[in-house]
């Protein structure tokens, strides 16, 4: 019998974004192509800085019942923060932003067949519209499940009759840090982490092709030149993983340091060559006196060539 499991997210929020103008204005702002969403298709992106380093990351699908407007699905903590810098750039554009009813939420389903038990295509991103509001494939991944959008009551209905049983937040988090996707600022700092750093181009959430956004100067320039000193990496404890922003070392040298974690399972910041060189020599990578295991994702591209802690 499958098992599918399904939470509400409530560290997750929703603004829409409408108008004539809604889908140059986003165009011309975010790291995605929204070009490509449609009924049928959600993207992930992220707003940068001018200087290319993270501000906030999002899912984008289309609104279900209005047109030329956009859901804009986000950090619950920081959603004021996304609504005015958004506004900031607005100037005389035909856009509209606004908060989504507040009887909507964020659920995510995930376990055995989770997108066609939904009757989705199990690849990321691929979307449609539900009970008013929006079902999807994870645009960063299709193995970290389904994401639903909309009114709060017919979403729960919709997830319970698809087979998703009520499950706690602590299995969700464990199937994101296994998988080694950050969530957010929990993961990203805020004016300082660079996206690929954060392995966000691996995600989807950078198209190379579309036209010029904020911060797509540094961030071309870094995927078709630079090196990546540092990548997010899951890793294991052999205890309760250390707390955020806790230096890891090795030999006393510090190499990187923790992010968002969950039992024994969590994600670091590690430095690319030390790494390699620590696997090399045999060498255990420490915070205090508990171990951190690394463990590569299969979605993760490394550059044995380019990727490197010299730059």
């Amino acid at each position: 019998m499958a098992e599918r499991n399904s939470i509400v997210l409530e560290r997750r929020s929703v603004l829409v974004v409408s108008g004539a103008d809604a889908g140059a204005f986003l165009q011309n702002l975010i790291s995605n192509d929204v070009d490509r969403v449609n009924a049928r298709r959600t993207i992930y992106a992220t707003l940068l800085t001018p200087q290319g380093k993270f501000l906030h990351d999002f899912m984008v699908s289309a609104h279900p019942r209005t047109a030329d407007a956009y859901l804009i699905e986000t950090e619950a903590g920081r959603v004021d923060d996304l609504e005015k810098r958004l506004t900031m750039y607005r100037l005389r554009a035909d856009v509209t932003i606004e908060h989504a009813d507040p009887d909507w939420a964020v659920f995510v389903g995930f376990g055995d067949d989770a997108a066609q038990a939904l009757d989705l295509e199990p690849e990321e991103g691929s979307a449609a519209a539900r009970t008013g509001g929006v079902i999807c494939v994870d645009p960063r991944l299709a193995a970290l499940g389904v994401r639903a959008v909309g009114p709060a009551t017919e979403m729960r209905q919709l997830m319970e009759g698809a087979g998703f049983s009520k499950t706690d937040r602590s299995a969700y988090e464990h199937l994101r840090l296994s998988l080694g996707v950050p969530d957010g600022s929990r993961d990203i700092l805020i004016e300082k982490s660079f996206p690929l750093e954060c392995n966000l181009d691996d995600l989807n959430a950078i198209d190379y092709e579309k036209g010029c956004y904020v911060g797509q100067e540094l961030t071309a320039r870094t995927h078709h030149r630079a090196k990546i000193r540092k990548r997010l990496f899951p890793v294991k404890s052999n205890g309760p993983v250390p707390a955020a922003g806790t230096p890891i070392t090795v030999n006393g040298k510090e190499v990187g340091e923790m992010r968002s974690g969950d039992g024994q399972q969590g994600l670091a910041l590690l430095r690319i060559e030390s790494l390699r060189s620590a696997e090399a020599a045999g060498l255990s990578l420490m915070v205090d006196d508990v171990e951190i295991v690394p463990d590569m994702p299969a979605w993760l591209k490394i550059d044995e060539a380019t990727d490197s802690d010299t730059a």
